[in-house]
């Protein structure tokens, strides 16, 4: 049973609601500055979308900021992160991505109830079936919304990381949830959840 059923569950919706758009209010000319360096960088739309797994196993579009050239190549059909130094981004994408920026439009999929400002992070279809094989207790993390930030990405969780420590965190954030817990993993993403070495 999730365990953000009841009035926890409508209050954590509520700090979605209303810290998504006044996030989306605040960094809306830095969106707009990065939205035409996207577009002049190189040739394709601005916005990426891609299938991801959210609560209870159901899919949805993620939002994202285009850091490749070419869309069909950001991650579909391949079952591993992105590496350093991967060619295939663009100079624009590099620092969007080391500054975690190109995941900005996520706070369009908050407000929309896809997702959650906190949350273990949500993985492509794919790459969840294949850990749900070879992870006991890794299909737990679906029993909350998948969340822009969490627990494990604010313990330096982030990028190519050990999958199980990364587990460990996202299970210890559905065990021990709370209103306290989300607002500290807030507090400590502005200084830990944007700029990190693992961010690639």
């Amino acid at each position: 049973e999730s365990p953000l059923h009841g009035l926890g569950g409508v209050q954590k919706r509520l700090i979605d609601i209303f810290g998504s758009l006044g996030a989306i209010l605040v960094f809306a000319p830095l969106m707009l500055i990065i939205a035409i360096a996207v577009r002049l960088s190189s040739a394709g739309p601005i916005m990426f979308r891609q299938r991801r797994v959210g609560l209870g196993g159901e899919t949805f579009s993620i939002y994202k900021f285009r850091t490749m050239y070419h869309v069909e190549d950001e991650g579909e059909g391949s079952l591993a992160w992105t590496q350093r130094s991967d060619p295939r981004v663009t100079g624009v994408g590099r620092w969007l991505r080391r500054t975690s920026l190109d995941e900005l439009p996520q706070l369009f999929n908050v407000l929309r109830g896809e997702m959650s400002l906190v949350g273990p992070r949500p993985e492509r279809p794919e790459l969840a079936e294949q850990f749900r094989e070879n992870w006991r207790g890794y299909m737990l993390r679906q029993h909350v919304k998948a969340g822009m930030t969490g627990w494990a990405q604010v313990n330096g969780m982030r990028g190519d990381t050990s999958l199980r420590k990364r587990l460990q965190y996202d299970l210890y954030y559905v065990k021990h949830w709370s209103l306290g817990l989300d607002l500290r993993i807030l507090w400590l993403t502005l200084f830990k959840g944007f700029v990190h070495p693992n961010a690639h």
